[in-house]
């Protein structure tokens, strides 16, 4: 069997040669397309393993009228966007679909992610938890299918898949209501995707059980750093509470450190709650009590939203509801437990 040289990239031609058959034929079985019988598929198939052959996605695209590629924007610095990006690749690879990847980071915009992905030639969006204006949100969505994940957008041109974040504080109150506490603080998301949501649900549960006057937002964030200046400053108030429900895992990761730095026991003094249920909730060093987002879920209706509007209606029209709500659910660790018996503080 001929192979190629080492170092250089096998080819159709070198499939070709070491199949023993014509370029064409090797184009037919790589392309699924009819004029090739079973054993000769097979063949070439087997040949092509052999000699480390891949078919160039990029260039199959170029040919194609389609590229049937889906761009995701996501945070590089949010472990909860990790884990939809895993989901994603899963629910693409059902509906026959690849993605491409355009990260966020300290110093590269969204803009700019979004940008490369439109250069790219992918079909539709997905933009996990995007800070953009909605404004711009609606432009965009007018020029190509878009999905905002974890983020409600009101726009008649965006699609919607998020969690149902007022619920998700709702049930982290009531968990701490039903464990004893009666003064529960909330480490706020400012204006992060969510935020407000959050902050309403917080505010209904701690109404629907008679504790409006214990209610104290504390200033937080999407990061470790504002976790930390959201312990800071529930250390400083008197009394003090003696649970806390936090916008996401990354802030309560941060509110945890400068809780234990002062020496404060988690949970025997102050009990913690994070929100997303992220990899980082899980690690044994944190066993966080968390809100968990069905990242899966999310994935599977935001890939599906794409695909019915790419796959379906010439005319992108979309299929059922604009906004897809998914309930979440409280996986409770050992950051919570009934308050200590003496007064906070």
């Amino acid at each position: 069997m001929t192979v190629p040289p080492a170092g250089r990239r096998p080819t159709l031609a070198d499939v070709a040669a070491a199949a023993g058959v014509s370029v064409a034929l090797v184009s037919i079985v790589m392309r699924d397309a009819p004029g090739a019988g079973a054993a000769t598929r097979e063949r070439v198939r087997r040949v092509a393993d052999e000699i480390g052959y891949r078919p160039d996605a990029g260039a199959r695209r170029l040919r194609s009228a389609r590229s049937r590629l889906l761009g995701v924007v996501f945070e590089v610095e949010q472990p909860f966007h990790a884990d939809l990006v895993g989901g994603l690749y899963q629910a693409a690879e059902r509906r026959g679909y690849d993605l491409t990847l355009s990260a966020v980071t300290g110093r590269r915009s969204e803009e700019r992610a979004v940008d490369d992905l439109l250069r790219d030639r992918c079909e539709g969006l997905v933009l996990l938890g995007s800070r953009a204006t909605t404004a711009r949100l609606a432009d965009l969505g007018a020029q190509i299918p878009l999905v905002s994940v974890a983020r409600a957008v009101r726009s008649a041109e965006v699609d919607v898949v998020r969690t149902a974040d007022a619920e998700g504080l709702r049930d982290a109150v009531d968990h701490l209501v039903a464990l004893g506490h009666r003064r529960i603080a909330h480490a706020d998301g400012g204006r992060a995707a969510g935020a407000a949501d959050r902050r309403r649900g917080y505010a209904e549960a701690m109404a629907a059980h008679g504790l409006t006057d214990h209610l104290v937002l504390l200033p937080g964030g999407l990061g470790a750093q504002d976790g930390e200046e959201a312990g800071r400053a529930l250390l400083a108030l008197r009394p003090r509470p003696t649970a806390v429900a936090v916008f996401n895992d990354r802030c309560a990761f941060g509110l945890l450190d400068a809780l234990r730095r002062a020496g404060v026991d988690v949970p025997g003094e102050i009990s913690v709650v994070g929100f997303d249920d992220s990899s980082l909730a899980r690690l044994s060093a944190v066993d966080l009590s968390s809100v968990a987002q069905d990242t899966d879920r999310l994935a599977d209706l935001a890939v599906d939203r794409l695909a019915d509007r790419l796959d379906g209606d010439p005319d992108g029209a979309r299929p059922g509801p604009r906004e897809q709500v998914v309930a979440p659910r409280l996986v409770v660790r050992s950051s919570t437990a009934p308050p200590f018996p003496g007064p906070a503080g």
